[in-house]
């Protein structure tokens, strides 16, 4: 009978200590392995478990393919017979070529075959135009023929000469910072006038993903696995509650033009300051002619009249960057009649019903041939 009233005992006491350990058990963590930027970092697939419709949304838009590892599906331009390549004289060309279950820019001196690169990264979505890089040991380079869009054909890469086939054009980390989440830069190297970057090639996040915005996540969803009642978000950056500076800087890591950097906007977070990262030209304004993706939205932004007379005016009043929307005039219209729900114009009998209401864009913002790269 003791026994059998200490075997209880016991049985009680083990129940009570297990318990108590799972009570006072730590909330779940992210792995350090889930994301090349570290633990703090939670990878954006995670994030579409909870925010499912936005996380579909956004998968279709320009951002998010801003950079890809190359496929015949991420690459925009035809590897067909007759319009593969990109003819520099009547005697040079560079051919778009699939050999061995890869792809090739390959360099032709009359029909006889001088160098060829494999495709490694693209950059661009393909909205416009996609350029193109190879990898070289640690080091990564331009090749020589992009996709244009206008052209729906392959051109000569920005700044290659146009009569000769070059593949030494080395890309930095700039690139990647805006046109990707994240590259591991294993060291950096001056030699004569240039800088040089050396990269862990396995160890890319390409595109913008929802860190890159949003900041670290890790903390974000532990907290809502371990509390899935709780509906307020928390441990991680609230948009609307950033100051309207701090809102248009998190679009001017990318869209503010030149600067001199200061250290990697890969590690940007949502309220920080430009100022720390990078010096930029912040003169308000700026001449439209130059406006282009890699130019100074944030400085025409901010010298606009409607920036100037509205203290509420911010990147994303006009752009919902969680869908892909740019070529939709009448919703992008209705933004600007939400401040120009008066707007008169002189012309408006002479067009067909709701003209005015449905493009505002293209004669307020008409769209401009791209500047050239530095």
């Amino acid at each position: 009978m003791k026994r059998f009233q200490l075997a209880i005992v016991a049985t009680i006491a083990l129940l009570i200590l297990t318990l108590s350990q799972c009570m006072e058990a730590p909330e779940p963590t992210i792995s350090a392995a889930t994301d090349w930027r570290g633990s703090q970092y939670a990878g954006a697939a995670t994030c579409g478990t909870c925010h499912r419709d936005i996380h579909t949304s956004y998968l279709a838009t320009a951002h998010r393919h801003t950079s890809a590892s190359p496929s015949l599906t991420s690459i925009k331009g035809s590897f067909e017979p007759g319009r593969n390549a990109f003819h520099y004289r009547a005697n040079v060309k560079v051919a778009m070529e699939q050999r061995n279950g890869w792809v090739y820019q390959v360099a032709y001196m009359n029909e006889v075959e001088k160098q060829a690169f494999p495709f490694g990264v693209v950059m661009g979505s393909g909205r416009k135009a996609q350029t193109y890089l190879f990898w070289m040991d640690d080091n990564v380079f331009q090749l020589p023929v992009s996709w244009s869009k206008v052209a729906n054909n392959w051109v000569n890469s920005p700044s290659y000469p146009a009569d000769k086939v070059r593949f030494d054009r080395l890309i930095n980390i700039g690139c990647f910072e805006c046109h990707g989440s994240f590259i591991e830069r294993k060291g950096m190297q001056q030699e004569g006038e240039r800088l040089v970057d050396y990269f862990d090639k396995t160890k890319v996040i390409y595109g913008m993903d929802c860190e890159r915005c949003h900041g670290p996540a890790a903390d974000h969803v532990s907290f809502h696995t371990a509390h899935p009642e709780e509906k307020e978000a928390q441990h991680i950056a609230i948009y609307k509650k950033l100051t309207r500076q701090q809102q248009v800087e998190l679009c001017a890591q990318c869209h503010s033009g030149g600067h001199t950097s200061k250290g990697s906007i890969f590690y940007f977070k949502p309220g920080d300051s430009l100022t720390q990262y990078f010096t930029a030209n912040v003169k308000a304004g700026g001449d439209v002619r130059q406006l282009d993706v890699h130019g100074n939205q944030y400085q025409l932004l901010s010298g606009s009249a409607c920036y100037i007379k509205s203290n509420i005016l911010t990147c994303t009043s006009c752009h919902n960057t969680h869908v892909q929307e740019r070529d939709n005039m009448p919703v992008l219209s209705q933004r600007c009649q939400n401040c120009h729900q008066q707007q008169a114009h002189s012309f408006d009998g002479q067009l067909p019903a709701n003209a005015i209401n449905s493009n505002c864009i293209d004669c307020h913002m008409p769209a401009l041939p791209p500047a050239p790269l530095p």
